[in-house]
């Protein structure tokens, strides 16, 4: 008795390889409508959202600003009440507002130079040729 050749044709019902591809093919331009589709409302929502974070930000800086004026208002008089004169007082409120921009200034000239992703720039650019004796990698 010989054993019956299984692999010849698939099952009754059960759909062939091309008509799988086929099925598939057809489908495919719904299955990219549909992500486009939900790529278009995601970004609508996400600029919604962008806007509505710009207009909290300036709303809070705004507050925060004068918040900041009625603090140094309040030093003021109070070094007014301790006797100082008006020259005084404002020279001190001067010295300590430029002495924290200045520090606010060093440290975000800090930060921008990782706003040139420069491990990554390294790490991507290729290292140039032994023969001009040049390198840039660490000894």
């Amino acid at each position: 008795m010989s054993e019956p050749n299984t692999a010849a044709a698939p099952p009754a019902g059960e759909p062939t390889l091309p008509q799988l591809l086929s099925g598939v093919l057809q489908q495919l331009p719904g299955l990219v409508s549909d992500r486009v589709h939900l790529l278009a409302l995601e970004l609508r929502r996400a600029g919604i959202a962008l806007s509505r974070l710009l207009m909290l930000g300036a709303a809070a800086l705004v507050l925060a600003a004068t918040a900041w004026l009625a603090l140094w208002v309040g030093l003021t008089a109070a070094m007014l009440a301790a006797g100082l004169g008006w020259g005084w007082a404002l020279l001190v409120v001067l010295g300590l507002n430029s002495l924290a921009a200045a520090l606010a200034f060093g440290k975000a000239c800090a930060w921008a130079q990782q706003l040139g992703l420069p491990a990554t720039l390294r790490h991507l650019t290729a290292a140039p040729s032994t023969a001009t004796g040049t390198s840039h990698e660490p000894h």
